[in-house]
């Protein structure tokens, strides 16, 4: 009878390494340290060896990390007593990394020449690494067809088609001011927010700018809206995107910039979550801009989920680096960051921005970069963060604060702002 028991019973000896089912050990480790493991994994068939002797008395995070790691594993704190346990994931990591990661970047340059130096090789070899020259060479030089303009309080709405590579298109809308003259240009890159930029928020934001002076341009995300009709939805979640994304700005720019109403001393990107990694990548790719605005996105220890935003290894340049040294790239123009304490961006108060700070005082112009944090906020483009765009772009670009008033916008139908129908 006892053989029998030992037989069903999973044996903790020195012979089998001291075993045990990854789930009992980690079910042990709940009642131990009196935690609930949330899991995003399917632990079943897995055995962890030394099981027992990976756990650290003392906490509960050096215990996880033992156990999770031969699984190619990570837990990651979601509050004083639970854990979300999940594979790991390239782009994303902890605040504590973000916190050793820029005293070492800081290392790396005490001057502006430093400085300058680590720059040009970031900025050649994100570019290499993007790999978008070979894209950008064959690009098509075809004029965009574009829509009727359709006029409202202020401002009109046109929307475009841009033949670009390889027989792909980019779709996009144009909102501008009815006021003569030159006026600043935003490249306005939307991220992950519902709809995307046919969703209310994009077209509140992009039609109060072009109300008060500004010309706003937005597209589609590779794979979202038009694009999806034409690559698929699936695409969006590719490498592809990421090189494809960033065309698509470089192309727009390449077209709009040209404009005989457009200002080119007054030339912005702005956008938020996905939409602000673009703003980060497009000013880096490109000398055109005069300022650079990202929302709820850039950080330290999350380099954007969505392959779209770290879908080709840009932060592997310089032996490695991070979204807010990409940005720092943009000194002495004028930047503002808005972050909020309810995501990636919660550090970005005291561990980002001071980062960037400190690359704007090599130029002595720290008074050229901002950070609007928003501590109760959480990760979306919201009244509070759009107001703190308005307010930037009316201190750079001198437009008209009288002209700020988002009742006045129209908000279209989202078949409205396509260049084409919707397929049945």
């Amino acid at each position: 009878m006892l053989l029998l028991v030992t037989t069903f019973t999973y044996s903790q000896t020195f012979e089998d390494k001291y075993s045990r089912p990854l789930s009992e050990a980690l079910s042990l480790v709940e009642k131990r340290f009196k935690v609930r493991l949330k899991y995003e994994v399917d632990t079943v068939g897995l055995i962890l060896n030394y099981a027992d002797f990976r756990v650290r008395p003392y906490s509960i995070d050096e215990t996880l990390v033992n156990m999770l790691s031969p699984f190619d594993m990570k837990a990651t704190s979601q509050g004083d007593t639970l854990y979300k346990i999940k594979y790991y994931e390239y782009p994303r990591r902890v605040v504590s990394d973000g916190e050793k990661l820029i005293p070492y970047l800081e290392s790396l340059y005490d001057s502006k020449e430093a400085w300058e130096a680590r720059r040009d090789t970031l900025r050649r070899e994100v570019r290499e690494r993007l790999g978008i020259d070979p894209f950008l060479e064959k690009c098509s030089k075809e004029k965009p067809e574009l829509t009727p303009i359709r006029e409202f309080d202020g401002y009109t709405v046109q929307n475009f088609r841009m033949k670009t590579v390889n027989g792909h298109t980019v779709c996009g809308s144009i909102y501008a001011p009815k006021t003569k003259g030159k006026h600043p240009l935003i490249i306005c890159p939307n991220g992950h927010f519902e709809n995307g930029r046919y969703g209310e928020v994009q077209q509140q934001r992009l039609g109060t700018l072009a109300r008060m002076g500004a010309i706003c341009v937005d597209y589609d995300l590779w794979g979202w809206g038009e694009s999806e009709d034409e690559v698929g939805l699936a695409a969006h979640r590719t490498p592809e995107a990421h090189v494809m994304q960033a065309l698509n700005g470089i192309r727009i720019l390449d077209w709009m910039i040209e404009r005989d109403d457009v200002d080119k001393t007054r030339v912005a990107a702005n956008g938020g979550s996905g939409g602000g990694t673009q703003v980060v990548l497009l000013t880096a790719l490109d000398d055109r801009y005069t300022a650079a605005n990202p929302v709820v996105s850039m950080s330290s220890w999350f380099d954007g989920g969505c392959p779209c935003e770290s879908g080709m290894p840009i932060q592997l340049s310089g032996g490695g680096t991070c979204n807010p040294e990409i940005a720092a790239m943009f000194a002495p123009r004028p930047m503002m960051i808005v972050s909020d304490g309810g995501d990636w961006t919660s550090s970005t108060p005291w561990l980002e921005y001071p980062f960037i700070r400190r690359i704007y005082n090599f130029y002595e112009q720290p008074e050229n970069l901002r950070n609007i944090h928003l501590t109760n906020e959480v990760h979306d483009f919201g009244p509070n963060k759009r107001r703190a765009v308005y307010i930037f772009f009316i201190d750079t670009f001198g437009l008209d604060a009288t002209m700020l008033d988002e009742d006045k916008v129209t908000i279209e139908t989202e078949d409205a702002l396509r260049f084409s129908p919707r397929k049945k």
